[in-house]
């Protein structure tokens, strides 16, 4: 789960992350009045969506005068922002934040993730903020730094330490540095955080360190022992089939092909999607109903799919172990007679109740072509979309 910069900020400050007095705003009059609440001579007014890139796409603008704050976010709010993160179809922006401007000597970038390969929360930074991270690691490797926090041990000074010293600070900038990262550290942590990351970290002309922008994901399994963060999702920046999934416990992900795939298990889901981008077509979507599922949920799955516009076609591959084939092909069978299908449907079943999951599909009445296998179900799907292509 993602949350606004202004949310990441907000829980960033409760952890005694240095932040620039800011506040959100829904219109351009409450734009107005949150820049004379601030005070100053420089604001910034950044627009506020699930993505990165908000600056180079005008998302992103500095504003020197009150009256000047609430044209910006006129001209923002509302406005389809189109990033390199949000595709061409762009996110509406529905709120902006307004922050006191900053006097910037440094950028700096800050990141604090799980580490996969050794399983440790690891920090990452480099002297080279204020630019995608990926560039960076594509061009100067070398030039960013990780420091891994060890489990039995938990945040120690010296992992704030080793990132000031890669940053090429001094003096007092040190101890703020390694308070800084104890905060972020706590706050990832303690709030079941897969992501924090600031980028700029910014050392003011002044000598603080500040969070100039802030960026925190969520670990979705971790949510149900953090009912504060789930207020802060904002279902206007997720996918609509994304969040009509979610209510029933499917995972989903919608992609950009158009073969809709309905399989149990991810790693099958993966091996279906593989095996269909080798027969010249590609998947619509990732759907894993799960070892677990029902009639019920399977039903759900089939009108997901069936509601992408771009699905010409659907591909059902279950291998049948915990979950049975019957109750996969009883709910297959229901939500096709709902929905009226109009598409192309192949289904391959193997494992257990396989035939009276097949004599289901048989008896339906329906329009199913049947795979024996995934070879063979990934090339008739492919072959009947293209045709009703």
């Amino acid at each position: 789960m993602n949350i606004h910069e202004y949310q990441a900020k907000a829980l960033l400050r409760e952890y005694g992350v240095a932040v620039p007095r800011g506040e959100v705003a829904w219109t351009p009059e409450e734009a107005e009045q949150a820049a004379r609440a601030i005070g100053g001579e420089l604001w910034v007014v950044k627009a506020q969506i699930h993505a990165g890139g908000r600056g180079k796409a005008g998302g992103v603008r500095l504003a020197r005068s009150p009256e000047e704050v609430r044209q910006i976010a006129a001209e923002l709010i509302g406005k389809r922002l189109v990033t390199h993160q949000t595709g061409p179809e762009g996110r509406i922006v529905k709120r902006v934040l307004v922050e006191e401007g900053s006097r910037i000597a440094r950028e700096l970038y800050l990141g604090c993730v799980v580490d996969r390969a050794t399983g440790r929360v690891t920090f990452m930074g480099s002297a080279e903020g204020g630019v995608e991270i990926e560039e960076v690691a594509a061009r100067s490797p070398e030039k960013i730094v990780r420091v891994a926090v060890d489990p039995a041990t938990g945040f120690m000074p010296y992992v704030g330490r080793r990132l000031a010293f890669a940053f090429g600070l001094e003096g007092a900038r040190v101890r703020e540095t390694v308070a800084l990262c104890e905060g972020v550290h706590r706050c990832f942590v303690e709030k079941d955080a897969s992501l924090v990351e600031i980028n700029p970290l910014v050392v003011t002309e002044d000598g603080r360190l500040l969070a100039l922008d802030a960026k925190m994901n969520f670990d979705d399994n971790g949510l149900f022992r953090r009912p504060e963060i789930v207020e802060m999702r904002d279902l206007d920046e997720e996918d609509p089939l994304e969040v009509e999934a979610s209510r029933h416990g499917l995972n989903y992900v919608r992609l950009d092909g158009n073969i809709g795939c309905m399989v149990n298990g991810a790693g099958l889901a993966m091996a279906t999607m593989d095996i269909i981008k080798l027969h010249g077509a590609a998947p619509a979507n990732f759907l894993d109903v799960g070892g677990g599922t029902n009639r019920e949920r399977v039903a759900a799955a089939f009108r997901l799919l069936l509601s992408d516009p771009r699905v010409e076609a659907v591909l059902v591959n279950i291998f049948g172990g915990i979950v049975r084939c019957d109750v996969i092909a009883e709910g297959i069978v229901a939500a096709a007679r709902e929905v009226s299908l109009d598409v192309p449907l192949v289904v391959r079943l193997e494992g257990t109740n396989v035939e009276q999951g097949r004599r289901i599909l048989a008896e339906s009445g329906l329009a199913i072509t049947a795979a024996e296998d995934l070879e063979d179900a990934a090339r008739k799907v492919v072959e009947l979309a293209g045709k009703a292509a």
